[in-house]
């Protein structure tokens, strides 16, 4: 039975953060970015309103969720960084790992010298492993998950099913 995983190895994460990939990813956030609505449009308390019924809702939150995507990608973003400094612990195990594995992957394969001895890299894995695991155990990050699933899921699909679609689209909806 093999897994299918994006990285074969740990040994390719220092490819995916080269320069020319940062520069792509870069220029996929900035197409994003410009995608967002005003904030004006977002919060236009005037279009408002309680659904009628559920055949509304859908036709509502279909709409809303690809008009407004790069807006809800924002707070869906903005909740995740509120529940990262909210569990500093998860953020520490967080920032332990990856800085571990940055740390580990600059060695290049060759064996860190101390002066309490000598590690080969599968050891410096094992020990961040041994460590990073009770950590992440104790951070609780399955409750972190279910709160930022919960409160995303909340505020996304109340504004996408209370917000009405713009006059314009009903009229062409009716044609």
């Amino acid at each position: 039975m093999s897994f299918n995983f994006p990285y074969t190895s740990l040994a390719q994460i220092p490819e995916r953060l080269s320069l020319d990939s940062i520069r792509s990813n870069i220029g996929t956030l900035s197409s994003s970015v410009s995608k967002l609505r005003p904030p004006q449009e977002f919060f236009d308390v005037r279009r408002l309103s309680k659904p009628a019924n559920f055949g509304e809702v859908q036709s509502r939150v279909s709409y809303n969720l690809g008009y407004f995507s790069a807006n809800y990608v924002a707070i869906v973003g903005l909740l995740s960084v509120y529940a990262l400094i909210t569990n500093t612990l998860l953020l520490f195990v967080i920032l332990l790992v990856g800085g571990g594995l940055f740390g580990i992957s600059k060695l290049n394969g060759e064996d860190l010298v101390l002066p309490v001895g000598r590690f080969n890299t599968s050891q410096l894995y094992t020990g961040l492993l041994v460590v990073a695991v009770p950590l992440c155990i104790f951070a609780s990050p399955i409750s972190t998950m279910m709160w930022l699933i919960g409160s995303s899921g909340v505020s996304v699909f109340s504004h996408a099913s209370f917000m009405e679609k713009p006059i314009e689209t009903v009229f062409e909806e009716e044609v």
